[in-house]
């Protein structure tokens, strides 16, 4: 059986200032899920998302992405294996334009002509983008720009696509073409965000990251249709936005 594409165990960490973030995570996303990673403001998220790639290295505990253990000689793949998109596009994106802001990853990696030019087309394509390559990413919307975000991502053909709060900002019409796309890939997806009707959109299962410890797990559905365990967690749907548990 492979392994999981992330295995998370007994992760604590507190930052220098003696700020306890994480008592001990416990968590397992198997290949091919779409998880959502829910949370009050100040829950631990971004904390334990630095630690998936490495920013960030364990007080306590292992992070194995794909069965390969986060360390010092390991960061290098490990940063190829998660790809983490930014919740604003602009910190992703800083090249002439969007061919080689999608190539700067793999171009990297040591990747040149033919097989390069293959990994941004396929990345572009993949976002619905393929038409934009030769433009500045200034040139483009906001949504668009997220995408090519993504495609920046894509293209380094990860394990696990990390996506920090992918709906914020966007317009209605920006926000279903990205669930399309989301919806469309094969890859492993962790979505860190506060927009919980997105989040029963797209993850089947979802994690509520609260206090530094995993405070709930399973089918987003049951999760949100629990007002209790939403207010006890700071966690609320929009105004007349209501939610049947499962039916098993």
């Amino acid at each position: 059986m492979p392994s999981p594409s992330l295995q998370v165990s007994r992760l604590a960490y507190a930052y220098p200032d003696g700020t306890q973030a994480l008592y001990g995570v416990d968590l397992t996303i198997q290949r091919g899920e779409r998880v959502a990673l829910l949370g009050p403001n100040g829950a631990g998220k971004t904390t334990l998302v630095m630690h998936l790639n490495g920013i960030l290295s364990a007080g306590h505990g292992e992070v194995e992405v794909a069965g390969l253990p986060v360390r010092k000689d390991t960061l290098g793949e490990i940063r190829r294996r998660v790809g983490l998109v930014f919740q604003d596009p602009d910190d992703q994106l800083f090249m002439p334009t969007v061919r080689e802001d999608v190539a700067f990853g793999p171009a990297n990696l040591g990747l040149r002509g033919f097989e390069l030019e293959l990994r941004v087309n396929e990345a572009l394509a993949q976002v619905g983008l393929p038409d934009v390559a030769d433009r500045p990413p200034h040139h483009l919307s906001f949504g668009q720009r997220r995408r090519v975000a993504v495609a920046t991502v894509l293209a380094m053909r990860p394990e696990i696509l990390v996506l920090d709060e992918p709906s914020s900002n966007l317009d209605p019409a920006s926000r279903r073409e990205l669930a399309e796309i989301l919806r469309s890939l094969d890859v492993t997806v962790l979505m860190v965000t506060h927009d919980l009707p997105y989040a029963l959109e797209l993850c089947e299962r979802s994690l509520i990251l609260s206090g530094g410890v995993i405070a709930a797990d399973g089918p987003t559905r049951d999760i949100l249709a629990d007002p209790d365990l939403l207010a006890a967690h700071r966690l609320e749907l929009p105004f007349g936005f209501a939610v049947a548990p499962q039916s098993y």
